[in-house]
């Protein structure tokens, strides 16, 4: 017994001896701990580093994505901004007293409705110097026909054809480059700056139903050509200068002196003859108040299909005078042309032995023409809450002021007198009527009274 506890004892004792020697020094421990400590604490420090720079790293991926994503949509914008397009186009009623012919003295009264116009414009900026426009005009609703020239035929003949769907014209087509306000070019199918209808047609921009009657009975209506022309802004001064198609006296005719004389009727346009025309303005017609004179000439025989039927030159040339005033409630705006042809005789002899062309009424063209018109409007507007607008008007025309040989018949000279209101219920719309009489400046011609309702629109994106 005491044997095995002296054994247990010695064991112990071993036990106790070995685990002494083994245990650690505390110092050391203590510097261990305190290292991993420090390096826990750098491995806590370099983590939150490294998830600052990943936060970082992805708020500058967000707002790189952003910029690219507005760059693209800045492009886009830009593309888009590059179009434009606009609108206009009236519809009207018109109850008027017609006569059959020019010998008819009793008139018929007959009411009519016409989808006068729509017309769109499209246009695209290329850069700050370049542009294009197109501008397209459907009239009337109705069937359009071309006319062309068979010179295959025996005596050469007019044929004319008729196209599918309604009538349909290019009122412009052209390239502009304008590197400055002082100076641009513009080519390609160009309005002429002869007539205020060629610079204020939109249905705000004049007060009658109708465009001016007066304009009508002498030149093209909104009259464009092909050609090339120069323009600018120096000073408040406007200019223009072209060189044109010209026009076709096969189609001259006594009611509407030059105006049928037009090519946009036929297929190709004869370039043999041009024309030149020329405009200067001090202000804006547009914008208000003006100022404007404009000149054309131009040749008509060579452009004629059967040039040798006529020896001279059928020089056209027109002179116009123009003015508005446009201040507070009060709208003035009025214009005066001449026009003078050369060899009319000789191009109404022509024109009557033409094969393929209607008659029609070759009793004279007029070797002189003079028209003008005169209105005034006052906004009520400016002093009450309804945006109405009263006006006068009057128009004058006579395609046959003089001629080469005889005495010139009064039949054609015309002057139409007439009141009415514009009513805007919105800018982009407006409502007109208008009552008036015409007078013709022969004794045995009564009086007529017409009457016309309108609604027109304009508008751009």
């Amino acid at each position: 017994m005491k044997t095995k506890l002296s054994l247990l004892a010695i064991c112990i004792a071993s036990l106790s001896s070995g685990y002494v020697s083994a245990a650690p020094d505390p110092v050391k421990l203590q510097q261990a701990i305190e290292k991993q400590e420090r390096e826990l604490k750098q491995l806590k420090k370099d983590l939150a580093e490294l998830a600052a720079q990943q936060n970082i790293q992805r708020e500058a991926q967000a707002k790189q994505a952003e910029v690219i994503k507005g760059a693209k949509q800045e492009i886009a914008n830009n593309k888009f901004s590059k179009f434009s397009f606009s609108s206009y186009g009236s519809v009207n009623y018109t109850s008027d007293e017609y006569y059959e012919n020019v010998q008819d003295t009793s008139p018929e009264r007959r009411g009519r409705f016409d989808l006068e116009r729509i017309v769109t414009e499209f246009g695209y900026q290329f850069n700050d110097e370049w542009d294009m426009e197109v501008e397209i005009e459907y009239e009337h609703g109705g069937t359009g026909a071309s006319l062309e020239y068979d010179g295959f035929d025996e005596f050469g003949e007019f044929e004319s054809e008729i196209e599918a769907g309604g009538e349909v014209m290019i009122e412009k087509a052209q390239l502009r480059y304008r590197p400055s306000d002082a100076f641009g070019v513009k080519f390609g199918n160009i309005h002429l700056p002869i007539g205020l209808s060629s610079i204020l047609h939109k249905p705000d921009q004049y007060l009658t139903v109708l465009r001016h009657r007066s304009e009508a009975a002498v030149l093209p209506a909104v009259w464009n050509e092909t050609g090339v022309g120069i323009f600018g802004e120096v000073a408040n001064f406007h200019y223009q200068a072209q060189v044109v198609s010209g026009l076709n006296s096969e189609y001259f005719r006594t009611y509407d002196w030059v105006a049928s004389g037009h090519q946009k009727r036929f297929e190709h346009v004869n370039a043999d003859d041009l024309a030149y025309a020329v405009r200067l303005d001090y202000g804006s017609f547009k914008e208000g108040t003006a100022l404007g004179v404009a000149y054309y000439y131009g040749n008509t025989s060579g452009n004629r299909h059967k040039s040798n039927k006529v020896s001279g030159d059928g020089v056209v040339s027109i002179l116009a005078l123009s003015g508005a005033f446009v201040q507070g409630p009060w709208i003035l705006r009025g214009q005066y042309l001449n026009g003078s042809l050369s060899d009319s005789d000789a191009i109404t002899q022509a024109n009557k032995t033409t094969p393929g062309l209607k008659p029609g009424n070759f009793a004279q063209l007029g070797s002189k023409s003079e028209a003008f018109f005169v209105e005034a409007g006052f906004d009520l507007s400016e002093y009450t809450s309804v945006p109405v607008t009263v006006f006068a008007n009057i128009d004058y025309s006579n395609p046959l002021a003089e001629v080469e040989t005889g005495t010139a018949t009064k039949r054609y000279e015309n002057t139409w007198t007439s009141v009415g209101v514009n009513y805007s219920p919105i800018p982009e719309i407006v409502i007109k009527a208008e009552a008036g009489r015409q007078q013709v400046a022969v004794a045995s011609i009564p009086d007529t009274n017409f009457f016309a309702l309108g609604v027109g629109y304009q508008f751009s994106l």
